[in-house]
């Protein structure tokens, strides 16, 4: 994980690049490698939290990817989406 360097930290500031520990049970790991395993599932960040001590937390989800066609339809939208404003905006000048 890439963490920012603290501008005003100094010569003990911390490594920018690097592992990071994920604290979570035995349990909660096992959990975890076995859906990645068996049902082809990722894990993926939700959002990272900095506490007022200094320490970063990462809410961390399960996520299925998307299929091909449904990737085909996204792209579709997002480019129907840029030719319906491009539309708009040449409208608006002439």
């Amino acid at each position: 994980m890439y963490v920012e360097e603290y501008s005003h930290g100094g010569y003990v500031n911390h490594r920018t690049k690097g592992d990071r520990k994920l604290l979570l049970q035995k349990k909660e790991l096992k959990k975890l490698h076995k859906e990645v395993q068996n049902t082809g599932l990722t894990i993926a960040p939700l959002r990272l939290f900095i506490t007022d001590k200094g320490f970063a937390k990462l809410r961390i989800a399960l996520a299925k990817g998307k299929k091909l066609y449904d990737k085909r339809e996204t792209i579709k939208d997002r480019d129907n989406k840029r030719d319906l404003e491009r539309i708009k905006k040449s409208f608006k000048r002439g």
